[in-house]
């Protein structure tokens, strides 16, 4: 299943649709999203973009000179009276850059604003059935979708014409979300034998980063939409509220990313202390840590498939690696490399790979991605809950 309209999508996708980029492991700069975790002691942000392939970026030329040549088309094409954008996007492309984006300056305050847990889109989670179609599987209470009368189990068979049987689910979400709030996007739906279109507009909705329910007594199951800002903590909070000796199920499928920072803060819910991801920037290495004497030493099974990504992966490779967790369901999507912001003229920003993450073993995750301890794709919840119950979290 996938976040509600807010999943990543590569450069091959409209540009229009360029803000589903934002739950894909991003941080922002670390003054708008106060994003560096304070055992980094670094002025420097740390975001961490990505595209719906599985491809690794390889940046043709080194990442200072990429920032320098985009940079650079940009001015000469505000001094020339045509698009900076423009240049800049086509200077990205030069680059070989798979991750990187251009954003003008509304796009990237909508981006930064995402990070706080609100984004534009309809109210709508979607899946990919077994015969290839799109279906919805969850609608957002009292959103654009909720109103107009969609219901889970709607099969959406196109976006603004565009036919969404056998496309990747994040292409669906991408088309869904769109540009600004206010914006229309007409969708075709179909209920049995009925077919009918609906127009929806395009609003501002709060995500539900973080959901909690109590399986049992002994086992709570703890859903992770996306890392924006205070899911970490309210990862710790519910490990605490859990009933005493209830085992935890981490269900991070579909979990396209958010801020690395929060997904450190959700590692020191089971951790304890050490090393949770290194990096490196600009060939420098660094390192994240989770909290001292914060981990809990509940049993833990954690969910995983192709729609985790990014800070999702990072937070499974930490507690794979470091024998912490088994994990369930399917291998992750692969991205792993590091985006930083620059700005350009206009007060557009480009976001450029500068570097990679590897995992506490040192595992690189992009274009790999990690493979769950026990591969599932047919009913993994039910095998997730089994494989609790023998680590003694259910009843």
């Amino acid at each position: 299943m996938s976040g509600p309209d807010f999943c990543p999508r590569s450069r091959g996708v409209r540009r229009g649709a360029a803000l589903a980029l934002v739950f894909a492991g991003v941080l922002a700069t670390a003054a708008a999203a106060d994003c560096l975790p304070r055992a980094e002691q670094s002025p420097a942000a740390l975001p961490a973009a990505a595209a719906l392939d599985a491809r690794a970026a390889h940046p043709a030329r080194g990442a200072d000179r990429t920032a320098d040549d985009v940079s650079r088309a940009a001015a000469r094409a505000e001094a020339d009276g045509t698009s900076p954008d423009r240049a800049a996007e086509e200077a990205v492309g030069r680059s070989g850059d798979r991750w990187g984006a251009v954003y003008d300056k509304a796009q990237y305050e909508q981006y930064v604003a995402a990070l706080d847990g609100r984004y534009t889109g309809v109210g709508l989670w979607v899946g990919r059935t077994g015969d290839g179609r799109i279906a919805v599987t969850g609608v957002k209470t009292d959103g654009p979708a909720a109103r107009a009368g969609i219901e889970a189990g709607d099969v959406l068979r196109a976006v603004d014409g565009w036919a969404a049987d056998g496309q990747p689910v994040t292409d669906v979400v991408a088309r869904l979300r769109g540009d600004a709030a206010g914006s229309k996007v007409v969708v075709t739906l179909q209920r049995g034998t009925r077919s009918w279109n609906r127009t929806l507009d395009r609003a501002v909705l709060d995500t539900e980063a973080v959901t909690v329910q109590n399986l049992s007594a002994q086992a709570v199951m703890i859903k992770v939409a996306a890392f924006t800002k205070g899911s970490g903590e309210r990862v710790r909070s519910a490990v605490r509220q859990a009933p005493k000796d209830a085992g935890i199920l981490l269900d991070l499928r579909g979990n396209s990313g958010g801020l690395v920072t929060e997904a450190v803060t959700a590692a020191s819910a089971f951790l304890d202390g050490g090393l949770v991801a290194t990096y490196d920037v600009h060939g420098k290495q660094r390192a994240l840590y989770a909290a001292d004497d914060e981990g809990t030493a509940r049993p833990l099974v954690v969910l995983i498939d192709g729609g985790t990504m990014s800070a999702a992966e990072l937070l499974t490779g930490a507690l794979q690696d470091r024998g912490r967790a088994v994990t369930v369901g399917s291998r992750t999507f692969g991205k792993g490399s590091v985006q930083m912001p620059t700005g350009l003229p206009g007060g557009s920003v480009a976001e450029l790979t500068v570097g990679h993450y590897r995992t506490p073993a040192g595992h690189g995750l992009d274009g790999k991605g990690i493979t769950p301890d026990l591969p599932v794709t047919d009913q993994p919840l039910q095998h997730a809950e089994t494989v609790l119950s023998g680590l003694g979290g259910t009843s």
